[in-house]
């Protein structure tokens, strides 16, 4: 029996922030992957190594994690005064599906660097030593991203002594811009239910605070005191745990549909990487996946959050924006939980160590909360570049 050979396609590995994944030129995908459909899927599963009911993604350029089963397509942009259009998929590990339904702010920082070095920014923006400002139009959420890329002699610098922890080695800062991050296909509304706090009701799990916002990513607050946690827990105390993944998820689920985000918790299975959920407590000295110590005189507040399921193994970069957006909010259980009061930025204690995001918030003419802009710095790299062989 005969069978065709791969396809070749150009394709570039790269780690953005925390995350890595698998960057392609929208034009140097095949023809009928150029669009979004079955066929666009079903390469990116393949490319990935999904699905897989070993969950190791052995065949695929996926690294069997939620920080390492991700995609991106990028173009010259089509929005008026953007240099690319940012597309993102999150591939599941063991389904069959790609979930587009979200940004990734860690592979933001690599789109820029990406960008620039594929001829996507004009040449009279690059400086020869300096920052190009990349303006990135994310189309997955329909928003505006500033990333500032520095460049040596013309091309994008990538080493540097940057330490963002949660990557092992340092390398050059990558300051990424939010602009706007609030979900605005209501009216404007940051808060879905209209409150800073609402109450979550869970079928035969319990009752819970929570906070719903809707910036970087939709994000679900909870106080890690009602779920019985301390908030400095790391991954496997989590994620070893099969009932606590569980309860998280059906909590995810109705949460979701509180949001407005979905009609049915039925709906959630097959929307995995949006809406997020986390959980925060006042600061505490602990002990970070690394072996270090992060003090608590550090660090405004404890944060945690899963990822596709399971715990994060820092922070995901969509719900760090929704963590700065949420902290500079009197009353929201980030905000109370880094002590209250007004402030524009925050630094909070994850499982790989500390992250500081900044943000601005304020009241519009309706009394609504506005966020304009949401700040932090990242780093990126290139890992590898050539072609990515898919079995047709």
């Amino acid at each position: 029996m005969k069978f065709p050979p791969q396809k070749k396609i150009a394709a570039t590995y790269m780690r953005g922030g925390t995350s890595k994944g698998v960057f392609f030129k929208l034009d140097d995908l095949p023809e009928d992957a150029q669009v979004a459909g079955v066929a666009r899927d079903q390469l990116l599963l393949r490319v990935i190594g999904s699905p897989d009911p070993y969950a190791k993604q052995i065949d695929g350029m996926g690294g069997a994690t939620s920080s390492t089963s991700k995609t991106v397509i990028l173009a010259k942009s089509q929005q008026a005064e953007h240099d690319v259009d940012y597309l993102f998929g999150q591939v599941s590990i063991d389904q069959p599906f790609v979930d587009w339904s979200g940004n990734c702010g860690n592979l933001t920082a690599a789109v820029g660097s990406f960008a620039i070095s594929h001829d996507l920014v004009d040449a009279s923006r690059i400086p020869e030593n300096g920052i190009c400002t990349v303006r990135i139009w994310q189309k997955n959420i329909e928003k505006t991203i500033i990333a500032h890329v520095p460049i040596t002699h013309g091309e994008v610098q990538e080493t540097g002594d940057f330490e963002l922890d949660g990557v092992t080695f340092p390398a050059a800062e990558v300051q990424i811009e939010f602009l706007d991050p609030a979900d605005d296909e209501d009216g404007g509304a940051m808060f879905p239910t209209g409150h800073v706090v609402d109450q979550l009701d869970v079928p035969e799990i319990g009752s819970f605070q929570a906070t719903f916002i809707n910036a970087g990513i939709p994000t679900i607050f909870l106080n890690a005191e009602e779920l019985g946690y301390v908030g400095t827990e790391l991954q496997d105390h989590i994620n070893s745990d099969p009932a606590a993944l569980s309860r998280f998820e059906t909590i995810r689920a109705y949460g979701a549909v509180q949001m407005g985000l979905i009609q049915h918790i039925s709906e959630a299975a097959s929307r995995q990487h949006t809406p997020k959920i986390a959980f925060v407590a006042p600061a505490k000295t602990y002990q970070a996946s690394s072996g270090k110590t992060v003090d608590a005189e550090q660090i405004d507040l404890l944060v945690r959050a899963l990822s596709m399921g399971k715990l994060h193994h820092a922070m995901m970069g969509t719900a760090a924006v929704a963590i700065g957006t949420a902290a500079a909010i009197p009353g929201t259980l980030v905000n109370l939980a880094a002590g209250g009061g007004e402030r524009e930025a925050v630094r909070f204690g994850h499982p790989s160590g500390t992250l500081r995001v900044g943000a601005q918030a304020m009241k519009d003419e309706n009394g609504q909360w506005q966020v304009k802009k949401a700040i932090m710095s990242r780093s990126a790299r290139v890992l590898m570049e050539g072609f990515v062989r898919v079995p047709q």
